[in-house]
């Protein structure tokens, strides 16, 4: 899946990689990076090699819960309501600019992305699996804009950013447009379908096999309390963290044809599971430090346990 996505998506490897891990831990993922670097690409793009239904939701200033979810409509001709299901009723569901639409409608999402299920007029409809969030958000931009709230930041098991490319690959997305690449017809680009979703599904419940013995365990929760008392932290990272450390760990070892976790995919994962979820004091930020900073600090300062191996 990562070969095949990267056939269109060029530059952007780190969060193809993220993207796909917690695709298979059946996590969902916020992307941050400014206009124009491939974010909706990327999620279409994981659509296409699962096969599965891709829906966009243009999140706006004016959209309502109901425009995500559905709602009831009145049929006049049989003279009673039916549900109309929303866009949020597929399997890869792309947020772009979640955060252009206020706290009530961004929470439209809260219950699908935690219990895969929507709740209209007190009935609640069950959502197929898989049920992939994929979210994107500028950073650059405030004005128009509502800050997601810590809440809904946590149920996203990944932030990822996406950068600008290097200039030789840049060279490439050139090239790859004059031969005609078209972002709108990934069929025509060759992008072929590399599982399905009912396959996906099986490898998630086979990836909870993977082994992570006791120490590995307690280095990840060391590596989440430390967030907690470290100085520069406000409020630091929850046991979901922990929970999707251990995870994403799974996936990494299994991708690398290892039946057991390492401390190394722990640490891999920690700068993705980490960054949405810990707000740093007032004065840090004063003084110019950032939260990549605080977490490179955080790996330095947890020992490795006896017995965890690398």
């Amino acid at each position: 899946m990562e070969a095949e996505i990267g056939r269109v998506v060029h530059g952007q490897k780190d969060a193809i990689r993220g993207l796909l891990v917690a695709l298979f831990c059946g996590g969902h993922v916020l992307l941050e990076g400014a206009p124009g670097l491939g974010k909706t690409l990327i999620a279409r793009s994981v659509a296409h090699v699962l096969g599965c239904r891709f829906r966009r939701i243009q999140f706006t200033p004016d959209l309502m819960p109901a425009d995500v979810t559905g709602g009831n409509i009145f049929n006049q001709k049989e003279s009673r309501f039916e549900f109309v299901p929303g866009p949020v009723f597929t399997e890869v569901l792309l947020a772009d600019e979640i955060n252009r639409s206020p706290a009530r409608t961004q929470a439209a999402l809260l219950e699908a992305m935690a219990d895969r299920q929507v709740t209209v007029d007190g009935i609640s409809r069950r959502l197929d699996r898989p049920f992939f969030t994929v979210a994107t958000q500028n950073p650059v931009e405030s004005e128009g804009t509502w800050a997601l709230p810590e809440a809904q930041l946590d149920r996203f098991l990944m932030k990822l950013l996406v950068h600008h490319p290097p200039r030789e690959i840049e060279v490439e997305i050139l090239e790859n447009h004059l031969r005609g690449f078209d972002v709108t017809d990934l069929d025509q680009a060759g992008l072929e379908t590399v599982i399905h979703g009912t396959e996906l599904v099986q490898w998630q419940h086979t990836l909870r096999t993977v082994r992570a013995g006791r120490p590995v365990l307690n280095y990840a929760v060391d590596l989440v309390a430390r967030s907690r008392e470290h100085k520069a932290i406000y409020l630091g990272a929850s046991p979901r963290a922990s929970i999707g450390l251990l995870l994403g760990a799974q996936v990494v070892a299994a991708a690398e044809g290892r039946d057991f976790v390492v401390p190394d995919d722990i640490k891999e994962l920690a700068p993705a599971v980490l960054r949405h979820r810990l707000m740093l004091v007032p004065e840090a930020e004063m003084e110019g430090n950032t939260v990549e900073e605080v977490i490179r600090d955080l790996l330095q300062a947890t020992p490795i346990p006896a017995g965890a191996g690398r």
